[in-house]
């Protein structure tokens, strides 16, 4: 259940609301969205995994912070969507610190797959079942899901929702993220959208 509901959130591109939720293992997570979305189909839709180089500090090492910006944006432009953050998520899953050791890995040649590996961890350790959840609790229909991860849109439809409509991400590519953007499509199976 959530948390707090409907929280007004103003922004510069349009006015959010928030819906709190913390899940049965303590996490805690956000839906922000623009309009009604409960008993509505082809909602446009972002599962976010929170990147605090990204999203924060606007590091040029991945695309996190433009995927953020465009969809929060998207949203805000067709005036229905939601976007679910989870922090839980940072690092695929591996955590802040880990993932900053990660990025020394990289620095010294592996890639962004070999380094989560070398730290005793899985390239992607991330479950969706809490984001599955929350769109569920917010009665959406079917999402149009902005990704470039075919594991998320397989993984929502394993746990219930349907996902209509696949919306590629694209831009954020520049000098610092090129191997990472290419690993990601060559050893994890990302569509390439973000390579263009």
């Amino acid at each position: 259940m959530p948390t707090a509901f409907g929280v007004r959130i103003p922004t510069a591109i349009g006015e959010f609301r928030v819906a709190g939720y913390q899940s049965r293992h303590g996490t805690e997570h956000i839906a922000f969205f623009i309009g009604t979305v409960r008993g509505k189909p082809d909602v446009l839709t972002r599962l976010h995994s929170a990147c605090m180089t990204g999203d924060v500090l606007d590091s040029l090492r991945c695309d996190c912070g433009v995927q953020l910006k465009q969809a929060t944006k998207w949203i805000a432009d067709e005036g229905l969507g939601v976007l679910i953050y989870n922090p839980s998520h940072e690092g695929r899953g591996i955590g802040l610190l880990e993932k900053l050791r990660a990025y020394r890995l990289q620095d010294e040649g592996l890639d962004t797959v070999d380094a989560n590996l070398a730290l005793g961890h899985a390239p992607d350790s991330r479950d969706y079942t809490v984001e599955a959840s929350i769109l569920l609790d917010l009665g959406v229909k079917s999402v149009r899901l902005m990704t470039n991860n075919p594991h998320k849109v397989r993984r929502l439809e394993e746990l219930g929702v349907e996902v209509s409509q696949r919306v590629a991400m694209q831009g954020g590519r520049n000098p610092h993220n090129r191997s990472y953007l290419e690993t990601k499509t060559r050893k994890l199976g990302h569509w390439p959208d973000a390579l263009g």
